[in-house]
């Protein structure tokens, strides 16, 4: 496997971003930016041979500062999805954050981890990127050290790898926002998939959660058995799939968390992690969004498996805890791993 760095262009702020080059034997393809620590391209293969870039983006660095990005390919925190109305206590203290999703606070605020550039660091096997979070950056307490390390293995997997510390007592919950497109164009409708979860966490108009963990049986919600993304979707509450899946592993252990198989080209993407939830998103707020080489994005153009903490689990004590102390170390492990029938 070989990384190759190149220039990126500046942002409008002046500071430098690079692209990174990620490519196995196989011919398989990651490009990465220090900007939002940002998947911008994934190559894979169909069951021809045919190479196709996997997910959606932009092709330049004024594409990915624009207000038209709707996180593409980011690494969103410091709390990635939502927090309801942008309020959080802790050790008795009430924080207030940006309201950047109508009422609520989304992936980090207005300038989350999404919108810095990170400092890069290259190894043999592996891209490093890491982020200092300032005490008191869009609102949150606590100096923040996130490490995000990258690996494009011989057998198709990329392995995203998170580690942060803290030096006062502050919320974590780390995501990639890569939005996937396994025919390499067109809609996701037809895409076939299977999530490991017989809960999802029901959420109210504004897609905060109530407290309720609801059993998929029987509903517009199950998808423990592979199911074209078109069966249901239209039943399903808002506009789409935008819903956190309770996995059934709860031990912190990797496990597959969900597959995707695209029939056409018979490309699949089996997504593992160590986190208790996946957000399933189904690309429904992308309208009129000019990408790629002047590709336009459509609504369900993409699909997103967020894998995380549940939304709002400050506010919500019976979820698992997204609270990291000093002299802890915040860890998570994310692997899409690509093949085809």
């Amino acid at each position: 496997m070989s990384i190759t760095t190149h220039p990126y262009g500046n942002t409008l702020y002046g500071k430098k971003v690079d692209l990174f080059r990620l490519e196995n034997e196989r011919g398989t393809v990651v490009e990465i930016i220090n900007y939002g620590a940002t998947i911008t391209s994934i190559l894979t293969h169909d069951r021809d041979g045919t190479l196709s870039d996997i997910v959606l983006g932009f092709d330049t660095i004024t594409g990915y500062e624009s207000s038209n990005n709707p996180y593409f390919g980011a690494t969103c925190g410091r709390y990635a999805n939502r927090l309801r109305k942008g309020l959080f206590t802790l050790n008795g203290k009430s924080y207030q954050l940006a309201k950047n999703d109508g009422e609520n606070a989304l992936h980090g605020g207005l300038r989350g981890f999404d919108k810095q550039v990170w400092e890069a660091q290259v190894n043999s096997d592996s891209l490093i990127l890491k982020h200092l979070s300032l005490d008191g950056e869009e609102g949150y307490p606590g100096a923040l050290l996130v490490e995000v390390t990258f690996q494009l293995t011989e057998e198709n997997d990329l392995r995203i790898d998170y580690q942060a510390e803290t030096d006062q007592p502050t919320l974590i919950n780390l995501t990639n926002h890569s939005y996937f497109n396994l025919a390499g164009g067109g809609t996701i409708r037809d895409h076939h998939i299977q999530i490991h979860a017989d809960h999802y966490t029901v959420v109210d108009e504004t897609a905060i959660p109530t407290g309720e963990l609801r059993s998929v049986a029987g509903t517009e919600m199950d998808l423990r058995c592979s199911t074209a993304i078109r069966t249901h979707i239209d039943q399903v509450q808002g506009l789409g799939y935008d819903h956190n899946y309770c996995l059934r592993q709860a031990d912190g252990s990797l496990a597959i968390a969900a597959e995707v198989v695209e029939p056409v080209s018979g490309r699949t993407l089996t997504c593992l992690t160590t986190e208790p939830g996946i957000q399933f998103y189904s690309g429904n707020f992308l309208e009129g969004v000019e990408g790629k080489s002047g590709h336009t994005y459509h609504k369900q153009n993409g699909f997103c498996l967020e894998t995380q903490h549940f939304p709002d689990s400050p506010n919500q004590p019976a979820f698992p805890s997204t609270r990291l102390d000093p002299k802890e170390t915040y860890t998570q492990t994310c692997i899409y791993r690509f093949s085809h029938a």
